[in-house]
């Protein structure tokens, strides 16, 4: 069975417009990553990621009307599928806690190959494949096609910023901030972080926000 995303967002499935937008925005307000700090912090960031890719698809009108079509249709293939890559996500997860950064990474590739349009696990091994310089160029592959799946997700745009920083491209990390300000709303750390590369560039200047 296909995931259901009024579920998700604890919804009945003629919710109106405004009331997907209403329930996303409290529960947005609830389960922000920043909110939780430890090893809650990772399941709290997973929450998030979920009820925003909901939000993605029921907001969308297109996108809702295939999902309400997926829900209607048994695919035993996509389900055997999906639950392979939540196995596998979970299993980098755990190593990923645990420090175990290459199993980590090994284990969220896997879960990407299950499925590809999992904007979590590619998250995910971005997060891995982040803390070694080497490894800096499958991190950006990583985090590009998260923020593909699910590009108002501002949990992935701020990593996106983050690892482009890294990288030395100031650029485009800058973009990516400015987009997670647009998605997510004002947070100092992000500020921070875009006056850094303010001052760094040597001209002060800064980038328009966009949601594009």
């Amino acid at each position: 069975m296909a995931k259901n995303y009024y579920d998700i967002l604890g919804l009945p499935r003629n919710a109106t417009t405004r009331q997907v937008q209403d329930r996303f925005r409290t529960l947005a307000r609830e389960l922000h990553p920043d909110r939780f700090r430890g090893e809650e912090k990772p399941e709290a960031e997973a929450r998030f990621q979920e009820i925003t890719q909901a939000f993605n698809m029921l907001h969308d009108p297109g996108r809702r009307r295939e999902h309400d079509l997926d829900l209607a249709r048994p695919d035993g293939s996509k389900e055997d599928t999906s639950e392979a890559a939540r196995v596998y996500l979970q299993r980098g997860i755990k190593a990923f806690r645990e420090k175990q950064y290459p199993q980590a990474a090994e284990n969220f590739d896997r879960a990407t190959r299950e499925n590809p349009e999992s904007a979590q696990s590619w998250h995910y091994l971005a997060l891995a494949c982040r803390g070694k310089r080497q490894w800096l160029p499958r991190a950006r592959e990583a985090i590009l096609k998260a923020c593909d799946i699910d590009p108002m997700n501002a949990v992935y745009l701020r990593l996106a910023g983050e690892i482009f920083a890294d990288s030395g491209m100031n650029r485009r990390a800058q973009i990516f901030y400015q987009k997670a300000l647009t998605w997510g709303g004002d947070d100092p750390a992000i500020r921070s972080a875009l006056d850094q590369l303010q001052r760094s560039s040597g001209d002060g200047t800064s980038l328009q926000s966009s949601g594009s």
